[in-house]
């Protein structure tokens, strides 16, 4: 990954320059009231896992602090353990093990030597008994104080906050009466739709909208069992639910001088189930009236209660009035920080590890200012055919796209490692800039071509759809936008064209030229009594699609779908490079057991290869007929008809090209008949067995 975090396109402050920093040395500061130069932090732990650890210890690094990774048992050869200078085991997998025991963390820190801890985001980033309890150990909590992550824990307790700072509120109900038939005659008083939202709720859990008053009790009942199983505290707010809202939040910093600035908004409305999905900066179309006025409602959020370090408000928007009321302040740096740091030309965890060790903020208000657009793709291991369902595995082949000034990756993961049902199943945050808008999406949709991910099923297509739609590409955006489009964002899936189809032919045939368990590998492409011929197939589901292959003294020819193209092409490794006719590709195939993943043209197809010597036993019952998957001669019937017979014993030997190549069994059951003889030629396709499976 390039150095963070700002693109060469426009020059950054000094203070942003990482290669600036002299690691061995603390940087020169404005002695506090007390007097004293603050020191900055000789060694941290990190409290977390995965992508952000990998994050801060990039910065922690470039500042010469030295770091400590703690992990747990599936991450034990994670690449943040690797990347960290010193590492240590919490316990198992599941996190109430291992990431939320707070004590052991705590009890690792000091005997590690660590003088702050920095929390990341989720696990205990927004624990105020935690940064409590770092505080009494005299070890700095990278975060804000207990007492400011505990006011805002609560959304109601917030916005009775916000109330007296004079942040803008959503018409809403905030108060401690939690009586069903009260909070209704307020949601009446509000007028429908509404929002019933669990106080000490997050993350889409708890929430319900409300279009009429006759529906309002059992929506909030089940609002309650939500949040109770979830949260264990089933208190609610209720509030004017917008037909059209933005999300936009804002990034604020305040030191422990009682200097406090906003680094501009990011708008986080492509959201599905109240998850973010892309983010960028700045919001799209957002007056520069309504960019200042939204920043300094935040400052003022911040300030009411006391915060210190990194945090944002979220705001929401309602697009057709512009008008913008507070949501909630998440008490941490969040996911989405990159697109901040590529418009400003900051480093936000080098900020973080500033102010923590007690330095004033870098920059005040006035040097701070927006350079281009930057976007964020959230890269995850998901099946959006099938409901977003969070996919698992081993990533047998990752390719990110290349970084360099308008492109970043921030991962966590490398090629060969697993996906855990334990933990988000995140693979990357891809950021990218652009001097504008349009320039940002451009790089972003050729990054995302660009990506190439084998092993797990991903939601980059979908992110692909996302960046073509003609709305979000305006700018025309609200948290609506993914259900508004859902069927253009989520098509049926397509039939694999002929060119990929030719392609994963040619990779196949290339790939077995040297194994000789496979029908003419080592011989591909001699003739021998006349043209040589083979048939392949690739599954998709239920719909099996069929290549014929012709050995050709100069290439191939390939028939699909009544269709001849004439071909040549070459394998290196999994890069094929091929002609098709007159058109020449280049390709990547990763063969896994059967699977076979073709990268071409930015996009990626997943199909079966057929094996025609792997016959499948699953749903094999009652008679099957076994054909013949290549021309060639019988030379052995091996089996007795009528007589029983396991699954994989021979049935008979094929010859072809001077090879023999045994058909067995696919299942228990016995052969009914033979319809050759040994000694007798058979074409491709011919049946050979009557097999009967039990």
């Amino acid at each position: 990954m390039h150095a963070y975090p700002t693109p060469s396109a426009f020059a950054a402050p000094p203070s942003a320059n990482l290669a600036d920093r002299r690691p061995a040395i603390p940087p020169e500061t404005a002695k506090t009231e007390t007097g004293k130069r603050p020191t900055m932090f000789n060694k941290i732990l990190i409290a977390n896992r995965g992508e952000i650890a990998c994050r801060v210890i990039k910065t922690a690094r470039a500042m010469g602090i030295r770091t400590v990774a703690v992990y747990s048992d599936a991450d034990a050869n994670a690449r943040f353990v690797k990347l960290a200078d010193e590492a240590y085991r919490l316990g198992p997998a599941p996190a109430a093990e291992s990431y939320l025991k707070a004590e052991l963390i705590l009890d690792i820190a000091r005997q590690s030597g660590a003088q702050g801890v920095h929390p990341g985001y989720g696990f205990l980033s927004e624990n105020e008994d935690f940064a409590a309890a770092c505080e009494a150990a005299g070890i700095a909590f990278i975060g804000p104080p207990a007492s400011a992550i505990a006011a805002m824990g609560s959304k109601s307790a917030a916005k009775a906050l916000m109330e007296k700072a004079k942040v803008p509120l959503v018409p809403g109900y905030h108060g401690d009466n939690q009586e069903p038939d009260f909070l209704k005659s307020q949601a009446d008083v509000i007028g429908y739709p509404v929002l019933i939202k669990a106080s000490a709720g997050g993350g889409g859990k708890g929430m319900r909208i409300v279009e009429k008053s006759d529906d309002f009790l059992a929506a909030l009942a089940s609002c309650q069992r939500e949040a109770r199983a979830s949260f264990g505290d089933d208190k609610v707010l209720v509030e004017k639910y917008l037909t059209r809202p933005r999300h936009v939040e804002i990034q604020v910093f305040a030191d422990s001088l009682g200097d406090c600035v906003y680094l501009f908004e990011r708008d986080c409305s492509v959201q599905r189930r109240h998850q973010k999905v892309l983010e960028e900066a700045p919001a799209p179309h957002l007056p520069a009236e309504t960019r200042q006025a939204m920043g300094e409602a935040a400052v003022a959020a911040a300030r009411a209660v006391g915060y210190v370090g990194a945090g944002t408000v979220e705001f929401i928007m309602d697009v057709d009035s512009g008008r913008f009321y507070f949501m909630e302040m998440n008490t941490r740096l969040q996911v989405e920080h990159p697109v901040t740091e590529m418009i400003t030309g900051q480093d936000l965890v080098a900020w973080q590890l500033k102010v923590a060790s007690g330095q004033p903020l870098p920059l005040s208000q006035d040097k701070l200012a927006i350079h281009g657009h930057s976007i964020e793709a959230r890269i995850y291991a998901e099946d959006p055919d099938k409901g977003f369902l969070p996919a698992t595995g081993t990533l047998l082949h990752l390719v990110p796209p290349a970084e360099n000034a308008q492109v970043r990756v921030d991962t966590g993961v490398l090629q060969g490692d697993t996906i855990s049902p334990f933990y988000d199943p995140m693979i990357a945050k891809l950021i990218v800039w652009g001097e504008t808008r349009e320039a940002a999406l451009q790089q972003l949709d050729a990054a995302l071509a660009a990506y190439q991910v084998a092993g797990v099923t991903t939601n980059i297509r979908f992110l692909r759809r996302i960046v073509a739609n003609p709305a979000f590409a305006s700018g025309d955006v609200d948290t609506g936008l993914i259900a508004r489009y859902h069927d253009s964002l989520l098509p049926p899936a397509a039939a694999p064209s002929r060119e990929q189809l030719a392609l994963l032919a040619l990779g196949e045939v290339l790939a077995t030229q040297a194994d000789d368990r496979h029908a003419f590998g080592a011989l591909a492409g001699w003739r021998l009594n006349g043209m040589l011929k083979r048939r392949m197939a690739f599954q998709h589901g239920e719909t099996r699609h069929e290549v014929m292959v012709s050995y050709l003294g100069d290439g191939f020819a390939l028939e699909i779908g009544g269709d001849t193209i004439r071909a040549s092409a070459r394998l290196e490794h999994n890069r094929l490079a091929a002609t098709l006719g007159d058109k020449q590709l280049d390709a990547t195939l990763v063969r896994h057991g059967l699977q076979r993943v073709l990268f071409a043209a930015g996009e990626r197809l997943a199909l079966d290869y057929v094996d025609p010597y792997a016959y499948q036993e699953a749903g094999m019952h009652g008679e099957t007929h076994l054909k013949a998957p290549m021309p060639g001669r019988v030379v052995a019937l091996l089996a007795e008809a009528g007589k029983a017979i396991a699954k994989g014993e021979p049935l008979l030997i094929l010859e072809a090209m001077k090879m023999e190549h045994t058909i067995t069994a696919p299942a228990d059951g016995k052969v009914l008949a033979f319809y050759f003889a040994a000694g007798e030629q058979v074409k491709d396709g011919d049946e050979l067995v009557d097999f009967e499976a039990e």
